[in-house]
């Protein structure tokens, strides 16, 4: 699962406090034909520092906020850990040990093995970023070329403990090589600069949630006060900048939801997590679902606090008693938002619980008595000093992040023995889409394959996926053409693509489908899953053209660039698959099958000082990959070095015993060295 910094969104705006004027004619009448002025495409982020300009006192409070400290430079003043002897621990899944620690000013992360006082591996890697606001976690990452990926530590703040991050636990530790998405960086920062036809490659990436995430692209806004054009926010709306709290509450959910709703977030088609803008239904960009389990209602994940919310009696009860006034200065007053709790500009450790409590009391508390519905016992309540908060949203863990606790923001009357462990759901109900009522079959269908290969191999999500598709005729399978590739794909279907391919004409696939370079690479992503068909049928020619589009589409996707590489290897087109190779490793050097397949390459035309090169660069990245210790087993095979060859390949066996090949050839060597042939 990804991970989520615990901020909540900006519904309230910074409002300018000057002599009463209203807006020009010219202004309303914009304003009924597009009423949020900066949804125009002519509208530009222009960052926090230029709000600053005007509002310097909500940003001083802002920047202590969740969402202002989110994401940073890797300094001694952005990390909360603790240092030393207790920045260590062991990963006995991989038999790796990892410490952290600053050095002339900067953080790094140091990975190693040991055998007793012997060390046997070495890696380090300086710490570029730490992402999450140390409420809760900081988080660490790294940037080679331009590409992050999120690295092998985490900071736990509420227990003080060092660990491996959300999902890399439990023998999943992918250590230096997950890929931070454009999904993950635009909800725990402001949106960056991406390189497009990339999964994770970055030109620059902000310093932090600012106030344009929550109000939206500043420079009308900016250029209007500029020229003197104000507006009197006591009595009018100031249309040229979005204040969330002008909005609707469903559009004002729909601000916080954009990141405070995690889930399998499934995007319209043609759309990207740069289109939503505040002041829009999140729905017209994304869908997103959660899995429900019969018996789990007390099970959460770290960033669903608007969910368990509209999960709530308050919610519920307050839904029928609000006001729809799409005019109002306050059209949310009636209804139960988050503002109603929360204000964005100000930290929750600085809010303090009274506030909290007094948001409460506007509805439950009567008379002389603030407590009059409250059924708890007055020992009770005094020993929680009054403080609704602690029995009515009680601190728990959420089933995504470890070593963390927070408040449930389903309201209710909580039994203490209600939370079940993750491995007791016993029933999986389905998937269901959390912001949207009725989403298209083929939404829901992409939101199944999407929860079985990020989430939950269990085929009966794949079994669900295909009843949504549909294919009774050739326009139906054209329409949903991709999502059928993407089934077969996860199923590891290669003769059903393949047949499902070649109903169709190359020209139309090439010239017609496949030819958008969009944010998500989906088109590149079909070339690809199509291509993998074909080589794994040995038909390489076809996986070459396929290899080769999803390469073009996707030019800075190391793993396209590596298979198209292979193709052309597999028909002997050596030079080509040279060159492609290069392309990968210019671009991330640290490319783990470029390394090992280039080395074959350069061995296999005799040049072993070349292989050895960069089989030694794949083994200083993973000690444990075992094409990297084959390949360089068989380096030292073409040097005669029988002794040094089977030290490789015990490795290997000492990794994956049930290996036929490392056996095999473990049986050869020993014959060779034992007849001196």
């Amino acid at each position: 699962m990804r991970i989520t910094a615990y901020a909540l969104f900006s519904a309230l705006v910074c409002m300018i406090a000057l002599p009463s004027c209203g807006p020009d004619e010219n202004v309303i009448a914009e304003a009924e034909i597009s009423p949020w002025r900066n949804h125009s495409d002519s509208a530009h982020y222009v960052g926090m520092d230029q709000c600053r300009s005007c509002h310097e006192n909500i940003y001083q409070t802002f920047i202590q906020t969740g969402m202002g400290k989110s994401f940073d430079s890797a300094t001694m003043t952005k990390s909360v850990a603790r240092f030393g002897k207790d920045a260590r621990f062991y990963d006995d899944h991989r038999n790796m040990w990892y410490e952290s620690y600053f050095r002339d000013s900067a953080m790094y992360i140091h990975e190693f093995r040991i055998d007793g006082r012997d060390t046997l591996y070495n890696r380090v890697e300086k710490v570029d970023y730490i992402v999450g606001s140390g409420q809760h976690t900081n988080s660490h990452m790294y940037s080679v070329n331009g590409y992050l990926f999120q690295m092998p530590m985490t900071y736990y703040a509420q227990k003080g403990k060092w660990d491996l991050p959300p999902g890399f636990e439990g023998g999943f530790n992918s250590r230096f090589t997950r890929n931070i998405g454009l999904e993950c960086m635009s909800c725990h920062n402001s949106l960056p600069d991406f390189v497009q036809g990339s999964e994770n490659k970055y030109n620059s990436v902000p310093n932090g949630i600012g106030c344009e995430r929550c109000h939206g692209p500043g420079s009308i806004h900016v250029a209007e006060k500029l020229a003197g054009n104000v507006v009197d926010t006591s009595k009018y709306i100031d249309y040229s900048i979005v204040n969330p709290g002008k909005l609707s509450p469903e559009l004002q959910f729909d601000v916080c939801q954009r990141c405070h709703l995690q889930g399998n977030a499934v995007l319209k088609p043609g759309k990207s997590f740069f289109d939503f803008r505040p002041g829009m239904e999140l729905n017209s960009v994304m869908t997103v679902f959660m899995p429900k389990y019969k018996g789990a209602e007390d099970q959460f994940i770290m960033a669903s606090h608007a969910e368990r919310l509209k999960m709530s009696q308050c919610f519920i009860q307050t839904e029928s008693r609000r006001e729809d006034n799409s005019d109002s200065l306050r059209p949310y007053k009636n209804a139960l938002t988050c503002v109603t709790c929360h204000n964005p500009h100000v930290s929750v450790k600085a809010t303090g619980d009274s506030t909290f409590n007094v948001a409460c009391m506007s509805c439950h508390g009567t008379g002389k008595s603030k407590l009059a519905n409250c059924t708890e016992s007055e020992a009770m309540r005094t020993a929680e000093n009054n403080n609704c908060v602690s029995c009515h949203m009680p601190r728990t863990g959420s089933i995504d992040i470890p070593h963390v606790t927070v408040h449930d923001h389903r309201i209710a009357v909580h039994s203490k023995d209600t939370v079940k462990a993750a491995k007791d759901i016993a029933v999986f109900l389905g998937l269901y889409a959390v912001n949207e009522k009725n989403p298209a079959r083929s939404i829901v269908a992409k939101a199944y394959l999407q929860q079985y290969e990020k989430f939950d191999h269990d085929p009966v999500m794949l079994d669900s996926a295909i009843a949504y598709i549909d294919t009774k005729t050739a326009a139906d399978v054209r329409s949903n053409f991709s999502l059928l590739v993407h089934y077969y794909f996860l199923r590891g279907d290669n003769n059903s693509m393949i047949d499902l391919v070649n109903r169709e004409s190359v020209k139309w696939l090439r010239d017609t489908l496949l030819t958008h370079r969009t944010f998500d690479n989906g088109d590149a992503w079909t070339a690809y899953r199509i291509g993998e068909a074909f080589f794994n049928t040995g038909n390489m020619v076809s996986a070459e053209t396929y290899y080769s589009i999803a390469t073009s589409l996707a030019p800075f996707h190391p793993d396209f660039r590596a298979k198209y590489a292979l193709a052309l290897a597999s028909q002997q087109k050596l030079q080509s698959a040279i060159q492609e190779y290069g392309k990968v490793l210019e671009q991330y050097p640290l490319h783990m099958s470029s390394l090992t397949s280039l080395g074959y390459l350069w061995l296999s035309s005799g040049n072993s000082t070349q292989a050895e090169k960069l089989y030694t660069d794949a083994l200083k990245n993973d000690p444990d990959d075992q094409t990297a210790l084959m390949n360089t087993a068989g380096l030292y095979i073409f040097r005669k070095d029988y002794n040094e060859a089977l030290v490789y390949v015990n490795k290997v066996l000492v990794l994956n015993p049930a290996s036929l090949q490392a056996n095999q050839l473990r049986g050869q060597l020993q014959t060779m060295i034992r007849t001196g042939n």
